[in-house]
C-alpha cells in the first residue's frame, strides 16, 4: 500500500519544525545556562543556598554562610556554590540592594547567584515596574525548578 503525501502536507510539516526550532532556540538564548557541577572540577561539595525570603537580616546571614563555606572548604576551587533567590527573597538580587557589595565580593570568591524571573516577571505585573537586577545575578526561568534540578544533579539544598 502506497501513501500519498500532497506538498501542502510537506510544507505544513517544515514550517512546524521551523516554528519548534525557532521556539528551542529563542528560549535557549533567553537565558544561557548555569554553569554545574562541571563547571569546578576540584570542589569538595556542591551546594545550593536557597533564600526565598526578603527580611534583610535572613539575607545577610545566607551570605554569612555562603562567605564561611567558602573558607571552610579552603578557597572558592573546592566548593561549587550557588544562592537561588525568589519570590521576596529575589530583593537580595536587586540592583540597588544594599548587600549589592556583598553580592559582588562573594561572585568574586566564585559563589553564582541565581535570579528566579518567574518572580521578576511577577513583580512586573504587580507593580507595573520591572526591577533591575544586580548585573552579577545569572536568569533562570524558575527558581524553584532550578533548586529541583541541581538536587537531581547532587547538589546538597539548604535554607539557613
Amino acid at each position: 500500500m502506497t501513501r500519498r503525501v500532497s506538498l501542502s502536507n510537506v510544507l505544513h510539516c517544515g514550517v512546524w519544525l521551523a516554528g519548534m526550532l525557532y521556539c528551542t532556540l529563542t528560549i535557549a538564548a533567553e537565558f544561557p545556562p548555569v554553569p554545574g557541577p562541571d563547571a569546578k572540577p576540584f570542589a569538595q561539595a556542591h551546594i545550593v543556598l536557597q533564600l526565598s525570603d526578603g527580611e534583610e537580616a535572613v539575607q545577610s546571614r545566607v551570605l554569612n554562610v555562603a562567605n564561611n563555606l567558602v573558607k571552610y572548604y579552603g578557597g572558592p576551587d573546592r566548593v561549587d556554590l550557588e544562592i537561588v533567590a525568589f519570590g521576596p527573597g529575589i530583593s537580595l538580587l536587586f540592583a540597588d540592594s544594599g548587600q549589592a557589595q556583598r553580592v559582588s565580593s562573594l561572585a568574586a570568591s566564585g559563589v553564582r547567584f541565581i535570579a528566579c524571573m518567574n518572580t521578576v516577571d511577577t513583580l512586573e505585573r504587580t507593580t507595573g515596574t520591572r526591577p533591575k537586577l544586580n548585573s552579577l545575578a545569572l536568569p533562570v526561568r524558575a527558581g524553584v525548578a532550578h533548586i529541583v534540578e541541581r538536587s537531581n544533579e547532587g547538589y546538597v539544598i539548604v535554607r539557613p
